[in-house]
């Protein structure tokens, strides 16, 4: 016992407690990418939530908005399109919009937001070690807590029209479409929320592509359009359908629109756009669906690879 207090024992137990050489250096700062994120859902949770408050600061209406929004622009696309342009052409034109809308916005709204994700948090890049990809994580997640009002008023509007039969395409079509969305928005925010760190400019480009997306999709008209407008150059329909948010639109529109149209509704629908119960969606729907699943996750594993290589460098460009 006595040796034990001894100075000389003392000494050497320092000694013992400050040799690091054995101890190898770590980076301080947090690392491990997605995965890292998912370790981290405590944190994650706390971003989305701080994301969700930023955007209601000052608001008596509050989460009210996230469906007043949505619902006022399904009645301006009821009037404008159902009614004014294409009434007659394709049975409940409005519910086909909408939904291809909840995709295509979720998409846009993720791929915008997390672009600039980085840049709009840099002062807690620059002071907190954390995977730096949780920021486009969140600003995907946020995106998708408000695509749920937009699927409260399309549902209601399909029950609205009196003919909604869900089957079980409704039930697999939904899952499939949002998976491809939820995995492409995510890739292209986390792998742009870096390059847009280096080169600034990146966040008008991704606008004007996004903005340009709701006119390269079935949604403002029927694919039966598509195919007989370029009937004789078939090459060119095909392109088309290599859009992965193309396929994403078809099946939600599988999903809820086509099921909302009696073989009533089909009768009275007019012939200008090609309209037909049984060849209202290309062939193969729910292969390529599948494929671009597969597509979505090897695209989220490149966009991880592009994000990790370009990760040291973010500290530096944000000053």
């Amino acid at each position: 016992m006595t040796d034990q207090l001894s100075p000389a024992s003392d000494t050497a137990s320092v000694a013992v407690r400050h040799d690091l050489e054995h101890v190898p250096l770590v980076d301080p700062a947090a690392k491990g990418g997605l995965v890292g994120v998912m370790k981290r859902r405590y944190l994650l949770t706390l971003m989305v939530k701080r994301e969700l408050r930023a955007r209601y600061i000052g608001s008596k209406m509050g989460l009210a908005w996230s469906y007043i929004d949505p619902f006022s622009r399904f009645l301006t696309y009821f009037f404008v399109f159902g009614i004014i342009l294409g009434r007659g052409q394709v049975p409940h034109f409005a519910i086909h919009l909408f939904a291809g809308m909840v995709v295509v916005n979720l998409f846009s709204t993720s791929f915008n937001s997390g672009t600039r994700s980085i840049m709009q948090n840099k002062s807690i890049v620059q002071k907190m070690p954390l995977p730096r990809e949780i920021f486009p994580i969140a600003s995907m997640l946020v995106s998708l807590y408000h695509t749920g009002p937009q699927l409260v008023i399309l549902l209601g509007a399909c029950l609205l029209t009196g003919s909604f039969t869900p089957d079980l395409g409704t039930l697999v079509a939904t899952p499939m479409a949002f998976a491809i969305v939820i995995l492409l928005g995510t890739g292209m925010g986390l792998m742009f929320s870096a390059i847009n760190v280096m080169y600034r400019d990146w966040t008008r480009v991704v606008q004007i592509f996004t903005g340009m997306l709701p006119f390269s999709v079935p949604m403002m008209y029927p694919y039966t359009l598509v195919q007989q407008r370029f009937e004789a150059f078939p090459i060119i329909a095909h392109l088309y359908l290599l859009n992965p948010i193309t396929s994403a639109v078809l099946l939600m529109q599988r999903a809820f629109w086509i099921t909302t149209v009696s073989p009533e509704d089909a009768k009275e629908a007019g012939t200008e756009w090609g309209f037909k119960l049984d060849g209202s969606f290309p062939p193969h729907l729910w292969e390529r669906g599948l494929i671009f699943i597969v597509f979505g996750i090897a695209f989220l594993l490149f966009a991880q690879f592009v994000f990790t290589r370009l990760d040291d460098k973010i500290p530096d460009r944000l000053m």
